[in-house]
């Protein structure tokens, strides 16, 4: 995908790591449209980069239409807006848990549904969906996150099936902590910083995954990769070992965190 003079639409924008998105797409030489709950954050965007902006709130049933009316016809489409969903499910109202499901699963998918036909028409676009390693192995305390990564996960390797005779490429991303963004650095928990990526990491990792055609892009240290590896082939090996090591606690200092900005 040839990215100067493509149009790029980045949701959850005012973020540490989509504001890394929005730099990385724009030394590409891309046009940018951001997105965000708040404009007011958004406007340091578009004065550095000259991206529009345009207020969306995903966990509206008719956001992304009104999105994409505003936006127009979008070439690149990098669904990166998530809210914080660690913690018990228990803990959740339901009426969190529905705008849990429709800002991080539900608005992606119909933002990819809605861009769709007009890439098919023009005989090209990517798609881009922001997951996780959460997306690939899942931990306790994340039960309600592991559901919308993982959900994201199996819809982006199946559309990129559904969509690869149009000439539309499908890729997901699968950050692992982020230092100064993302779910660790939102929830004020210190993590090593050899286990951590920056959000310019993520970036660099998103905008190749859309030059070349990637299914799939790991943003982790190797140590990381290897034991999401590991919760993907043996869940309950993995999950004694995190309990072992700790990582319940981390998982419950990152819910406390959170808490009250889901």
């Amino acid at each position: 995908m040839e990215l100067r003079d493509a149009h790029v639409l980045v949701t959850g924008a005012s973020g540490g790591i989509g504001e890394a998105l929005t730099a990385a797409f724009a030394a590409r030489g891309a046009r940018l449209t951001v997105t965000g709950r708040r404009p007011d954050a958004l406007a340091g965007l578009a004065a550095r980069f000259g991206a529009a902006v345009v207020a969306a709130d995903l966990s509206e049933p008719d956001a992304p239409h009104r999105l994409l009316d505003a936006a127009g016809p979008v070439d690149v489409l990098v669904a990166n807006a998530g809210l914080p969903a660690s913690g018990l499910v228990a803990e959740y109202s339901i009426a969190e848990i529905d705008r849990a499901l429709d800002v991080n699963l539900r608005a992606p998918i119909v933002l990819a549904r809605l861009v769709a036909d007009g890439m098919a028409e023009r005989g090209r676009g990517h798609i881009v969906f922001m997951s996780s390693l959460s997306g690939k192995a899942a931990s306790g305390r994340m039960a309600l996150y592991n559901a919308t990564k993982f959900g994201i996960r199996g819809f982006a390797l199946g559309l990129r099936e559904d969509l690869r005779p149009m000439g539309i490429g499908v890729s997901a991303v699968y950050p692992g902590p982020v230092r100064d963004g993302g779910m660790f650095a939102g929830a004020g928990v210190h993590v090593p910083r050899a286990t951590t990526r920056t959000p310019g990491a993520v970036a660099a990792a998103t905008v190749r995954a859309v030059e070349r055609d990637r299914a799939e892009v790991t943003v982790a240290p190797v140590a990381l990769r290897v034991s999401t590896l590991l919760g993907a082939l043996a869940p309950e090996l993995a999950a004694t070992v995190a309990r072992r090591t700790g990582g319940d606690r981390i998982m419950a200092a990152v819910s406390e965190g959170q808490r009250g900005k889901r």
